[in-house]
């Protein structure tokens, strides 16, 4: 059914955007730029950008921008600079639409200004979504820990059953340019919590909610506030036909939103597909309190997906490439998610089999000496770690603990590195509060060292370690400190692991 205003085989996009407003230049923000500046004149009346800071690259990128027809303005006064230099509106407010960048907090001045001059502020994600084609299907996926790998995994499977997918958002293209392609039926699209907060209308045909633990509590203010915001990715499900949520129900958080929704009843109006249970990945939903769907790994270790009436018996979990229990999971939520979408049994099967470790998350890397290296940069917080040391059972491990502090509470990996590692080499600007946090705790099985940086902590740890170990770089931290990402941080690794090896053999 065609709307009034709005472009026909599109999912909810006007055929006048009006004034357009950008907050931030940074990759969704160029995206959005490069999307809506072909439109000026024709969709777009006028196309603003607050820059934000001044770089060299956003400068640069700005100027292109200005002599296109956008108007530019840095610092924060750019929005009110914006609003100054285009010609007075008889109505209220200046802006149609305001599009932030995720990295700018809903509780900066920058957003707050954007959000009071603009009609609606949505997300480039929600953007993106209502600009593609009615018939395209979305996954999204979000959660503390798991999203790239369990976005990148739903592609992959997707992929195996013969369709146009690509993983999207956080990873890959951003979704508008990605959109802009065309080339794509299926969009997967990793979101975060910073993207999620600025949405109103996005509504995909399969959402991935992972665990919910406590992290980027800089951003949202309160551990509520970033829940809340990661619980909105299932606030408009209802809205399409045959919809479905998976959910980690082995996560106390997630949980909860699984019994909020099974009272619910028909009221709710989408199927959810219920992950394990609170004692973990073997526990079946629809046994434990009689959910209608549940994804599980059986008795005989074979991952398992009820969906719909019908029961996948997938392939056994040490048949994936993925390592650790809590690949498992993300294994799970990928299958559930790809089941949802339409793709066959087969498919999927074939699909876990072939998917290899991402980059940065419990990747192999090398070895020196016997020594066996992996990089699980990706670990930015206590809990990613706790997953990673839990998966190299039987192995001598020594893990690499450091980095730019998040202040999070230590006493979980404190007992999950005597259960798991020989030592632990605690570096970086971390790595004071982290060696005190092992204080007493030393022992004939155990040892603490210290490093000032990443390669002083790997020459440590290769010092101590015995032929058949693992040095395990995940470090329960962000990279800021040392490194400009936690790609940076891990690409550093792999290179000192290469030259560490070939030094060995030499």
């Amino acid at each position: 059914m065609t709307r009034e205003g709005f472009i026909e085989g599109r999912r909810c996009a006007p055929m006048r955007l009006g004034r357009v407003l950008i907050l931030g230049l940074g990759a969704s923000g160029r995206a959005m730029v490069d999307y809506c500046l072909p439109l000026v004149g024709e969709r777009v009346e006028a196309l603003a950008i607050a820059a934000g800071a001044r770089t060299d690259a956003s400068e640069a990128f700005a100027a292109q921008a200005a002599a296109a027809g956008a108007h530019v303005a840095f610092g924060d006064d750019a929005v009110a600079e914006l609003v100054a230099a285009l010609p007075v509106r008889e109505q209220n407010p200046a802006f149609d639409i305001c599009v932030p960048s995720p990295g700018i907090p809903q509780s900066s001045a920058l957003y707050a200004s954007g959000a009071a001059t603009s009609a609606e502020t949505v997300s480039e994600v929600e953007f993106a979504w209502r600009e593609s084609a009615a018939d395209s299907r979305w996954a999204a996926v979000t959660g503390t820990n798991g999203k790239t790998t369990v976005a990148s995994l739903v592609a992959h499977l997707m992929r195996e059953a013969g369709t146009r997918a690509a993983a999207v958002g956080n990873i890959g293209d951003t979704c508008i340019a990605a959109v802009a392609a065309g080339r794509t039926d299926v969009y997967v699209a990793e979101v975060s919590s910073y993207q999620l907060a600025s949405t109103r209308q996005f509504a995909p045909n399969a959402a991935a909610l992972l665990n919910i633990t406590s992290d980027h509590l800089h951003w949202h203010g309160t551990f509520e506030a970033y829940r809340d915001a990661k619980l909105k990715l299932l606030a408009n499900l209802a809205d399409i036909p045959g919809s479905v949520a998976v959910l980690d129900a082995t996560n106390d958080i997630v949980r909860a939103e699984v019994r909020r929704l099974r009272a619910l009843g028909d009221e709710r109006g989408f199927a959810y597909v219920p992950l394990g249970t609170a004692e973990g990945l073997a526990g079946d939903m629809r046994a434990r309190c009689g959910s209608h769907n549940a994804a599980f790994i059986a008795a005989d270790d074979t991952l398992t997906v009820a969906l719909g009436g019908r029961e996948h018996a997938l392939v056994r979990a040490d048949e994936l490439l993925i390592e650790g229990a809590h690949n498992a999971g993300n294994a799970l939520a990928a299958a559930a998610c790809a089941l949802a979408l339409g793709a066959d049994e087969a498919s999927v099967a074939r699909g876990l089999r072939t998917f290899a470790p991402l980059e940065h998350r419990i990747e192999p890397c090398g070895s020196v000496a016997g020594v066996t290296c992996v990089n699980d940069s990706k670990a930015t917080n206590v809990d990613a770690t706790l997953k990673a040391l839990a998966s190299f059972p039987g192995t001598g491990v020594i893990a690499l603990l450091g980095g730019d502090d998040k202040g999070t509470d230590l006493a979980p990996l404190v007992e999950a590195a005597h259960a798991h590692t020989r030592a632990v080499v605690c570096f970086g600007e971390a790595g004071s509060r982290f060696s005190e946090a092992f204080s007493g705790s030393v022992s004939e099985d155990f040892s603490v060292l210290r490093a000032a940086h990443l390669e002083d902590a790997f020459d440590a740890a290769l010092a101590a370690a015995r032929p058949g170990d693992v040095v395990l770089l995940s470090p329960a931290c962000a990279s800021f400190d040392e490194f400009g990402s936690f790609e940076e941080r891990g690409r550093v690794f792999k290179a000192l692991v290469a030259q560490r090896a070939a030094r060995a053999e030499g």
